[in-house]
């Protein structure tokens, strides 16, 4: 960044973020009273972040058959009734993909940046003040924003790409069997929507990763002590996070050899985008994908007997376009 003007024009991006975030904060406090983050109360019900609305309509719409992956996100979003069923005019919208992995595209380990960048652009239209793309990457954080794609195409469309470091972390308590208290990533809970947006694909230790699973990423710390646990840690997360939407990304799948792979021959076409109010569910369908049965997910189960959503996915009221 030896020019100048380049350095003066990301500084300024920097700081219009600060501020962003900074606002958003402003509202979560307000609309959550502080909830998880009271380290003083050890005892007491979950933590939950809801971000849900009280919208009545189909759960989860199916969009296939189209090779363009922009179409079928709109699709997707069209048949829960469009984009501004979740977002109002001057929200604050946070979409979270999975940015984990230093991977490009073909080798489906991230969320199409294609994917990302349609809703991005259907936020603003309806009406978003700001939109925030971000996550925790596993692997260096700017190599796997770059060489996803996913930094280009969404700040190609005005959305505010925020990096994680360490002072975006803050501990909170969530109460969890497993995860209780935890340093957990700010942009990803100071919003007024929250859009998951992960990649559906084959994971070595869970079987199977997308909606429900995505949530490690807003994880500080030493996350992979959690493997011990997976199951259950991702029951605690999905728990926490109840998102307004989640979009899954199965345009290209990854089969096997997840959850990083690096495997071209490990990728296949399927030319799907889900999105739905079921976390859940969403993800007993998606799990499909990958030739794995719901039932031997067990934190579909879990997540099933939490009351989190419906694993016989079949009983919500979903459309396919």
């Amino acid at each position: 960044m030896s020019d100048p003007t380049t350095r003066r024009q990301a500084l300024k991006r920097i700081g219009a973020t600060a501020v962003v975030l900074g606002g958003a904060g402003a509202i979560a406090k307000a609309r959550y009273d502080g909830g998880g983050f009271d380290l003083a109360a050890p005892d007491g019900e979950r933590h939950v972040r809801d971000f849900r609305n009280d919208s009545t309509g189909a759960k989860m719409a199916i969009a296939k058959s189209s090779t363009d992956a922009t179409v079928l996100t709109e699709r997707a979003v069209e048949g829960l009734g469009g984009m501004k069923r979740f977002v109002s005019n001057g929200d604050i919208v946070a979409i979270k993909p999975n940015i984990g992995w230093d991977r490009m595209p073909v080798h489906a380990a991230n969320t199409n940046p294609v994917v990302v960048a349609a809703l991005v652009r259907m936020a603003f239209d309806a009406g978003a003040k700001q939109v925030v793309v971000t996550d925790a990457s596993c692997n260096e954080p700017n190599r796997c924003f770059q060489r996803s794609g996913i930094w280009k195409a969404a700040y190609a469309l005005g959305a505010k790409i925020v990096i994680p470091a360490a002072h975006r972390f803050r501990e909170m308590r969530m109460r969890g069997d497993v995860l209780d208290q935890w340093p957990i990533y700010t942009p990803l809970i100071n919003a007024d929507v929250v859009i998951n947006a992960p990649v559906a694909k084959h994971h070595n230790l869970s079987k199977y990763t997308a909606a429900m699973k995505n949530w490690y990423g807003i994880l500080g710390g030493r996350r992979n002590r959690l493997h011990q646990s997976i199951d259950l840690s991702i029951a605690d997360l999905a728990t926490f996070m109840r998102p307004t939407l989640t979009v899954v990304d199965a345009t290209r799948v990854l089969l096997r050899n997840g959850p990083q792979g690096g495997n071209i021959d490990d990728a296949k076409d399927m030319h799907q985008v889900i999105a739905s109010l079921d976390e859940v569910a969403v993800d007993a369908y998606g799990c499909t994908l990958i030739g794995e049965k719901p039932e031997n997910v067990k934190y579909l189960a879990m997540g099933h007997e939490r009351g989190i959503g419906n694993m016989n996915w079949r009983e919500l009221e979903y459309v396919e376009v």
